[in-house]
């Protein structure tokens, strides 16, 4: 579904319930009944793919992994704007000073303190972060 979509055959979003087919004369015969196939045995019943569904399930409920998103408190975008789209996944009980270093080396080494966007709260070394925090670091150069 990723390739036709990359190709232009088809709008599709990893993850959706369904598609939508953009030009059925660019679609061989082959294609389309794949497509139909995926579409009446694979979405109708289950929703999507389950791709996601796996990941998500392996990865927060069974490793119990957080997302956490580095942010600066006076805007989240860079340069261009472009709103950055960085997610770091770090285990239960992580710390501002853990995703300090997970961020990088100098980061961890240098940290001065973290502060959580959404409320911006200073907060510590030892602070647990929680599923969806975005934060900001502040360390010395």
């Amino acid at each position: 579904m990723r390739e036709a979509a990359k190709h232009g055959l088809i709008e599709y979003i990893p993850g959706d319930s369904d598609f939508k087919i953009k030009d059925e004369g660019k679609l061989t015969d082959k294609q389309r009944n794949a497509l139909l196939f995926i579409r009446e045995n694979i979405l109708k019943k289950f929703g999507s793919t389950g791709v996601q569904q796996v990941l998500d399930l392996s990865v927060f409920n069974t490793l119990k992994y957080i997302a956490i998103f580095p942010g600066g408190i006076n805007k989240l975008a860079d340069q261009d704007g472009n709103i950055l789209p960085d997610c770091f996944l770090l285990p239960p009980n992580s710390t501002a000073l853990d995703f300090a270093f997970k961020l990088h080396t100098d980061f961890g080494n240098n940290f001065i303190r973290a502060i959580d966007v959404k409320t911006k709260m200073t907060v510590g070394k030892e602070h647990k972060l929680k599923h969806g925090d975005v934060v900001e670091i502040v360390a010395n150069k």
